[in-house]
C-alpha cells in the first residue's frame, strides 16, 4: 500500500513503539491519529508531527468506537491500524503473598489481547467498506506481540498469555479478512528501548542488553517502526508474526 495520503490509527502512540510508529507514518505522508489513554502524551507527539491526538481506552468498546469516530472526522476512514497499546506488569502466579489476584491477570489480558482485538474488529469493519486499491487491497492491520509469547519468563504468565493470544489471533484474522482485502500481521519485539526498560537501573539495562546475541543492545523504537512501514508496503506479507529480537531467546528468569 502506498502510504502517502492514507489515514492511519496508532494505539499507544503517546510513547515508545507507538510514538516512533506515528512519527514514521507521518514522515511517509500518512495522516496519523494517535490513540492513547494518556491524551496529554499523545498530544505532545501529535503536535510535533501534525497528527490528531485522541484519548482511547482500547479495552473499552465505547471508547474505541468514539476514538475511531474522532479520527474519521479529522482524517477520513483509516486504511491502517497499528496496535501498540499494552501493559506488562510482572507477577508470579503464586508469590510470597499467595496466588496472583485474578483481577491483575484479567487487566493484562483486557488491555493487551482484548484491546488489540477490539481495535482490530472496529477498524476492519470500517476498512471493509472502502474502495479497493492495488491488488484489491483495502487495509492493513499490524499488532504487537512479544518474544514472551514464545519464551515467557517467570513472572510473565499474564503478559505471555496476552501476547500469545495476539500471535494466535493473527492467522485466523488474516484468513477471515482476506475476502475484504485487509491484511493482518504481527510483530513480536524482543528487548526495545521503551520507557519500561529505560526506567530500570543501568546495571540491569546493561545485563539485559548483553543477552541479545546481535546486535548486542536494545532495539530502537525506530527499527520497530521501519518494520511496520515495510509490512504496509509489501502486499505479500499477510497472516505472519515476525520476530524482531536480534536472535534473542529468553531464559527462564
Amino acid at each position: 500500500m502506498e502510504l502517502k495520503g492514507q489515514a492511519a490509527l496508532v494505539t499507544g502512540a503517546g510513547s515508545g513503539l507507538g510514538a516512533a510508529t506515528a512519527r514514521a507514518l507521518a514522515a511517509a505522508g500518512a495522516k496519523v491519529a494517535l490513540l492513547d489513554i494518556n491524551e496529554d502524551a499523545a498530544s505532545k507527539v501529535a503536535a510535533a508531527i501534525g497528527g490528531k491526538a485522541v484519548r482511547c481506552n482500547v479495552a473499552d468498546a465505547a471508547s474505541g468506537e468514539a476514538a475511531l469516530a474522532a479520527a474519521r472526522a479529522a482524517h477520513g476512514p483509516a486504511r491502517i491500524l497499528v496496535n501498540c497499546a499494552g501493559i506488562g506488569p510482572a507477577q508470579r502466579i503464586v508469590g510470597r503473598d499467595g496466588p496472583m489476584p485474578l483481577d491483575a491477570f484479567r487487566q493484562v489480558i483486557e488491555v493487551n489481547l482484548i484491546g488489540s482485538f477490539n481495535m482490530m474488529r472496529l477498524a476492519a469493519a470500517e476498512m471493509a467498506g472502502l474502495d479497493q486499491l492495488a491488488d484489491g487491497e483495502r487495509g492493513v492491520i499490524v499488532s504487537t506481540a512479544s518474544v514472551a509469547a514464545y519464551e515467557g519468563q517467570i513472572g510473565q504468565a499474564a503478559y505471555s498469555a496476552s501476547k500469545g493470544g495476539i500471535v494466535a489471533l493473527t492467522l485466523p484474522a488474516a484468513r477471515e479478512f482476506a475476502r475484504s482485502g485487509i491484511r493482518v500481521n504481527t510483530i513480536a519485539p524482543g528487548l526495545f528501548a521503551t520507557p519500561l526498560l529505560l526506567g530500570m537501573p543501568q546495571a540491569v539495562q546493561d545485563g539485559l542488553a548483553a543477552s541479545v546475541p546481535f546486535p548486542t543492545r536494545f532495539g530502537k523504537p525506530e527499527e520497530y517502526a521501519a518494520l511496520v512501514l515495510h509490512i504496509i508496503s509489501n502486499p505479500m506479507l499477510n497472516g505472519e508474526t515476525i520476530r524482531l529480537d536480534g536472535a534473542l531467546r529468553m531464559q527462564p528468569k
